[in-house]
């Protein structure tokens, strides 16, 4: 009797657990419309949502004059928003953070958006990003399209 209950127990464990974690049981991906947070973290789908193997560094806010209405944020920010314009964003989570947000690898369109911030130099790499974020963010630094680049031009 005991192995029964215990085996319930187990189960019943199992599917809190599962529950807590909706794409487990379901499809993997997250997609919907995305809505840039001032930290470079996303909205997508009701998830809040950092993108893999990146830190985005606060910037000073800037505001876009040629869009209406004029959005205003960091810098990191609005290139992200830019970038995203408007389009679903993927995401295939790839951990669960202790405040309750996803680190997530994320696509929109066919682009990597943890490599687009890395390439443009709007991020730099965590220290377990794979070895291809590394490599380009090294690119984007000796091009001089990092952040800490008080002259900084916009690749295109």
């Amino acid at each position: 009797m005991k192995t029964g209950k215990r085996v319930l127990n187990i189960l019943f464990a199992a599917s809190v657990g599962l529950a807590a974690v909706p794409w487990a049981m379901a499809d993997p991906e997250i997609s919907s419309f995305a809505f840039v947070q001032q930290d470079g973290s996303l909205k997508v789908a009701g998830y809040l949502i950092h993108l893999y193997g990146i830190y985005i560094p606060p910037t000073e806010q800037a505001c876009y004059t040629f869009i209406r209405p004029v959005p205003c944020g960091t810098r990191t920010a609005l290139a992200l928003d830019f970038k995203i314009s408007g389009d679903f964003v993927h995401c295939i989570p790839r951990a669960t953070n202790p405040d309750g947000s996803i680190t997530a690898s994320c696509r929109s369109g066919n682009e990597d958006l943890s490599a687009w911030m890395l390439q443009r130099g709007w991020a730099v790499t965590l220290p377990d990003a794979p070895v291809e974020y590394v490599t380009m963010e090294r690119i984007a630094q000796s091009r001089d399209w990092y952040l800490g680049n008080p002259h900084r031009c916009h690749p295109a």
